[in-house]
């Protein structure tokens, strides 16, 4: 193999690198970057939204790790929020 031929192979090999690069960032700022902004709920809001759903509930699947959340402010004392989607998207595979 001449080197001019080793040359071409690497050229074509750093070509092809830099597309995979490429589309890999486009995946990645499409992930990043929801279309959709998320709507939270309070535990409270989470039982108006659902009818028949009661706080306890809400706070039991919280506790059994069944749907995502996050606590705002510091310690026991931070407000619970519930993403609508993920909350309904549990429901609705749960029926």
């Amino acid at each position: 193999m001449t080197m001019k031929t080793k040359q071409e192979l690497i050229a074509q090999i750093v070509a092809l690198l830099n597309e995979v690069i490429e589309v890999e960032e486009k995946e990645t700022e499409a992930v990043s970057k929801p279309s959709v902004p998320v709507e939270m709920l309070t535990i409270k809001e989470c039982t108006q939204a659902v009818s028949g759903l009661s706080e306890h509930t809400v706070r039991q699947l919280i506790a059994q790790d069944k749907i995502p959340y996050i606590r705002t402010g510091q310690g026991k004392r931070g407000k619970i929020l519930i993403s609508k989607a993920a909350l309904l998207e549990y429901l609705g595979g749960a029926a």
